[in-house]
């Protein structure tokens, strides 16, 4: 199942190989250096292979461990480093801009993060537009700055915890309860990540809310309506990077689809329960080549398909398929095209 495998054809790049190379280091049979350190730096930390795991053995937090360790002893690959000292002056890995501070209070809170701001800012504009529909005006919160998702997946384990203690201390000063988040990564962050591997919890009086699964809801109840598509291309839905980490949330975003698009949406074939990752992610800054080789596969996946074009919520799923363009498939963002059809 392993996504990084199936693109490279290597075994050495699957659980079974980073498993085996943890365990020889552990009884003295091999040592780290730049081919066993790249090898560790090579799983894109995408939860594939611990959903399909009989006994759900942790294997993606037990590498972030090991390269919490590489980086303790100073054998990290040089692009942690200056990722590092990116997200300690910047709050972000993609601008050299610092991060913005929380906008407005109430019971909703929504979070952005840094892929939002730096790689596909229409993203933000037209979930607003939505839940304005519903009378929800969020504040926001974590205005181009990462989750924490990040530094924990290159182990960089205290920077991540800080990134987390920042975003709910902004969380508390706008008052919220309901915290609203945009995509499977972003909830498997806060939901999973956060206590399992930081150590730090939401409040108890506050409520994680995947917004894909809340417009679902409404839409279901008739609080929000949406004008359908007359014609246009058949799509492709591609299920964001995480999706199998939120099996809970794998029907919302194709029952709204199929309120708008004028044919039903077309299924990939790594999809749900089996969706791959579309190569952003850890992948992109320290293995861009098999960063590539994933995002490829999932236009792929799409053209075999019989699709003309593809549609994902996240951010940074949606600025990686991009890079294939115009040699790919047009890429759409679902809130943007749901803003654009709500009645």
């Amino acid at each position: 199942m392993c996504p990084v495998g199936h693109v490279s054809h290597l075994e050495t790049l699957t659980p079974h190989g980073w498993g085996q190379i943890v365990a020889s280091e552990k009884r003295g049979l091999l040592e780290w250096n730049d081919s066993t350190v790249d090898v560790m730096y090579s799983c894109a930390d995408c939860g594939v292979c611990q959903s399909h795991c009989v006994t759900d053995q942790p294997l993606p937090d037990a590498i972030a461990a090991v390269r919490a360790n590489l980086v303790q002893e100073g054998l990290a690959p040089s692009m942690v480093e200056t990722l590092k000292k990116r997200l300690a002056k910047w709050g972000n890995p993609y601008e050299e801009k610092v991060p913005e501070p929380p906008e407005g209070n109430g019971e909703y809170a929504l979070f952005v993060g840094d892929a939002s701001v730096h790689l596909w800012d229409k993203t933000v504009p037209a979930l607003l537009k939505v839940l304005k529909k519903i009378g929800i005006e969020p504040a926001l919160i974590g205005k181009g700055c990462n989750s924490g998702y990040l530094p924990s997946s290159l182990g960089l384990h205290d920077m991540a915890k800080g990134f987390s203690q920042q975003i709910l201390t902004e969380l508390k000063e706008t008052g919220a309860t309901k915290l609203l988040v945009m995509s499977p990564g972003d909830y498997y962050t806060i939901h999973t990540l956060y206590p399992e591997r930081l150590g730090v919890s939401l409040p108890e009086d506050v409520e994680l809310i995947d917004v894909m699964s809340l417009l679902d809801e409404k839409h279901t109840s008739g609080e929000l309506s949406f004008n359908r598509i007359e014609m246009g291309l058949p799509y492709a839905y591609v299920d964001p990077t995480h999706a199998v980490r939120t099996l809970d949330r794998l029907e919302a975003p194709r029952r709204l689809l199929n309120a708008v698009l004028p044919t039903p949406v077309i299924e990939l074939f790594w999809r749900k329960e089996r969706a791959h990752p579309a190569g952003d992610g850890v992948l992109q800054f320290v293995q861009p080549e098999l960063s590539l080789l994933l995002t490829q596969a999932r236009n792929e996946d799409a053209t075999q398909a019989g699709a003309q074009g593809m549609i994902t919520e996240d951010s940074a799923t949606l600025y990686q398929l991009n890079q294939l363009s115009p040699s790919g498939l047009p890429v759409k963002g679902m809130y943007e095209l749901l803003a654009d059809r709500v009645a």
